[in-house]
């Protein structure tokens, strides 16, 4: 499981990935609140993904609603950069052989 922060400057929203379903949007919000979220995702070691545009859409869609699926991509790339900041992969994932030929 995983949750990631991505935030504008005075705007922040919260996603949850479970790994099974849609990503959901668990928290958002504007000034204060944003700035709520993004200390406590700094206090629980969350990454957080700096994309205004992404925010900005994301920030659109009610809290506790799964991604649509025209944000898929856009959302496993942030999912995929706070994996990376993480030391972690997602599960059943397997690194590519390098020494393999195709």
């Amino acid at each position: 499981m995983s949750e990631e922060t991505i935030h504008k400057q005075d705007l922040a929203v919260a996603l949850k990935y479970d790994g099974v379903n849609a990503p959901r949007i668990t928290a958002k919000g504007e000034k204060e609140i944003a700035r709520q979220i993004l200390e406590i995702a700094d206090q629980e070691n969350i990454p957080l993904k700096h994309d205004p545009e992404l925010v900005a859409i994301l920030s659109q869609i009610p809290t506790g609603d799964e991604i649509p699926e025209n944000l898929y991509r856009a959302v496993a790339e942030v999912i995929a950069f706070a994996f990376f900041i993480a030391g972690k992969t997602p599960p059943g994932w397997q690194s590519p052989d390098m020494n393999e030929e195709v």
